[in-house]
């Protein structure tokens, strides 16, 4: 699924187009295909009042205009195979983070990164089937990309995907 958030829009990235006032049946649309991302057109329609014409309208401007990434299953890592999961934060040499981002982007059970600001630059979400695969992937893959300085890892013990409040 691509990703056009926080990417900046730099020689090599094309820039988003500039964001549109949303307004409240905008609001109403995201807040039900967050919940759920299968809803049909009628029952999105139904909900927030509007003709079905409408409705498919107004999604297709919110996936046009980027507000709408994608759509796609959440997953119980877990279930999947993929039972250790750990925040990484890394801290990387100054004005490398499209090369960091490139790579990180390869890792096998990398889910979410981020480019922040504080006491590290970077923070990445993993999945992986164990302790064992996290390890390598810290030791071997992680550490190797000359760009990164330093990385510390936080084990996940327990998560929950909040829903949208609506």
């Amino acid at each position: 699924m691509a990703d056009r958030h926080g990417e900046g829009g730099g020689p090599d990235e094309p820039a988003a187009p500039p964001p549109r006032p949303l307004d409240a049946i905008d609001h109403d649309i995201l807040r039900m295909l967050q919940a759920d991302g299968r809803a049909s057109i009628r029952s999105v329609a139904e909900r927030v009042h509007v003709s079905r014409a409408n409705a498919y309208a107004r999604i297709n401007r919110l996936v046009e205009d980027g507000v709408i990434r994608g759509f796609g299953a959440r997953v119980d890592h877990e279930r999947a195979g993929h039972g250790t999961s750990a925040y990484i934060t890394l801290k990387i040499v100054q004005n490398s983070w499209r090369t960091v981002r490139a790579e990180l982007r390869k890792l096998p059970g990398a889910s979410h990164i981020a480019l922040v600001g504080g006491d590290f630059d970077v923070l990445l979400l993993v999945h992986t089937p164990d302790n064992r695969a996290l390890r390598e992937l810290v030791l071997s893959r992680l550490q190797a990309i000359p760009e990164v300085l330093s990385t510390r890892t936080l084990l996940v013990f327990e998560t929950e995907d909040l829903e949208p409040q609506g």
